[in-house]
């Protein structure tokens, strides 16, 4: 990659963001292949699922899902920073897993269905309307 500092401090952030942390790339990479040779439709309902998500998430105050990058499986909704960790407890504790740095990150998968996404969003519907700040 060649750019300018600040592109490539941004391109670093966005690497670790959708995982490009991962040490075993050789893993990952097999199942990538995998899912392209045997689930291509399961990819598809994946990523419809996301954008599922991601309407309903930017749907509600104070959240601001990105409706018009969701091209994946993957989800990231921006909010106030104070608030994120307080919003990753509340979700955790309802057994709903995020992640992320600046952005929270949600994730669909083939054991995910539309009650679970409704779920979701619920939840962030509650957190969002108890403003649960400290």
């Amino acid at each position: 990659l060649v750019g300018t500092r600040e592109l490539i401090e941004k391109a670093h952030r966005w690497r670790k963001m959708t995982g490009g942390g991962m040490r075993q790339a050789g893993i990952l990479a097999e199942a990538g292949i995998y899912a392209l040779e045997n689930n291509v439709q399961r990819l598809i309902d994946d990523h419809e699922k996301a954008k599922v998500l991601a309407k309903g998430l930017s749907e509600i105050e104070g959240l601001n899902a990105d409706l018009i990058n969701v091209h994946t499986n993957m989800v990231f909704v921006d909010m106030d920073v104070d608030r994120k960790e307080q919003l990753m407890g509340f979700l955790k504790e309802r057994g709903i897993k995020t992640g992320g740095y600046d952005q929270l990150r949600l994730v669909t998968h083939h054991d995910i269905d539309a009650a679970d996404i409704a779920l979701v969003i619920e939840a962030f519907r509650e957190f969002t309307s108890t403003n649960r700040q400290t």
